[in-house]
């Protein structure tokens, strides 16, 4: 009960990261029913073309220790283990082509659904796998409801195709009674193949929707609740606070380098109240004036409260400064366009100071 309450609250997509973390741990949406449709495809391949021909062969193998059984001699165990040894090498290479789709097939139905990973996780001690509780739970639950309608989709399936089969091909089952005891393989070969067929044609609609169900589960159990997405949001982004902390400190230690580096300016270009532009000119540093500080409101009051400490002249220019405010950088050069009107400004000053 607390386990549907909690999957209830959990109303949020799941994010990317938790996809990521959910696969790399191992935990990826797989149908269980796409490994039983593989198995049919490849018994029905097997059936179709290795049994008629390599069964033929095997018979054939076989044939003279069944015809000709005194021809084997077995005086002690080394002829019974020489024997034995015959006949396994006859049944493997019968069975190995066999093998070889089986499990081809199987990883095929493994490998198209998901990408292989290597995870520790999966194979980790768990108490939920051995839980009474948690094997009740499943049981009984949404997914145990869900796997019996399955096996009961399956087993009648295969029971109304079997039945169908049979009162269809009634009078060849009859008349085999009758007929050659050499063409009963073929005979039940034939019926072997149309009744795997049926059942794969009829199973390719419980397939599709079980592959469409295991990813609604798999996204349904990753879904998250809006404190673990605002949590994982931290995480990944980092705290809002702290954030909006260091970038505060980041400012007042720009501003503080700024305010020290305002008594080497050359002028302090202001629009009266709400900006201020502290420029440095040296013929010998730079080829153009240098932005030292620049702000508005109370950086402006602050860089004017400093230049004129220093004995920094301050020259107002409205629209210069509000211009050089928006346009020019702390620690570069001022752009070209303006190098006309603040010369006439440092032009004036220099003129005055001698």
């Amino acid at each position: 009960m607390a386990e549907d309450t909690d999957q209830e609250s959990k109303t949020e997509e799941p994010t990317g990261r938790r996809i990521s973390e959910a696969i790399d741990k191992g935990n990826i949406p797989f149908s269980r029913e796409a490994p039983v449709f593989a198995s049919f495809l490849a018994l029905l391949v097997v059936l179709s073309y290795f049994v008629r021909e390599h069964g033929a062969t095997l018979a054939r193998d076989l044939a003279p220790l069944f015809d000709h059984p005194r021809g084997f001699t077995l005086a002690d165990g080394h002829d019974a283990m020489t024997l034995m040894l015959a006949v396994a090498a006859i049944c493997a290479r019968f069975l190995l082509p066999v093998l070889v789709v089986l499990c081809a097939f199987g990883l095929a139905s493994t490998l198209l659904q998901n990408l292989p990973t290597v995870s520790s996780e999966r194979i980790r001690p768990q108490w939920s796998r051995i839980s009474p509780a948690t094997g009740w739970g499943r049981l009984f639950g949404l997914s145990g409801a869900v796997e019996f309608l399955k096996s009961l989709f399956k087993f009648s399936t295969i029971t109304v195709v079997s039945l169908m089969l049979l009162r269809s091909e009634q009078h060849k089952v009859v008349n085999a009674m009758y007929v050659d005891p050499s063409q009963l393989p073929e005979l039940i070969l034939s019926m072997a193949i149309r009744l795997v067929s049926a059942v794969s044609v009829a199973t390719i609609v419980l397939v599709a929707g079980d592959l469409i169900w295991a990813r609604l589960r798999w996204q349904r159990s990753l879904r998250m609740t809006r404190q673990e997405v605002k949590d994982e949001h931290k995480q990944t982004e980092g705290d809002p606070t702290v954030k909006s902390r260091i970038k505060s400190m980041i400012l007042d230690r720009g501003r503080q380098r700024m305010f020290a580096a305002v008594p080497r300016a050359t002028v302090v270009i202001a629009n009266p109240t709400h900006y201020a532009i502290a420029l440095r000119y040296e013929r010998d540093e730079n080829p153009a004036p240098m932005v030292l500080a620049k702000g508005k409101d109370l950086i402006a009051l602050r860089i004017r409260e400093i230049a004129e400490q220093h004995g920094i002249p301050v020259i107002e220019d409205k629209p210069l400064a509000r211009s050089l405010h928006d346009s020019a950088e702390v620690d570069k050069m001022i752009p070209a366009e303006f190098y006309r009107a603040v010369a006439q400004i440092l032009f004036f000053l220099f003129a005055r100071s001698r």
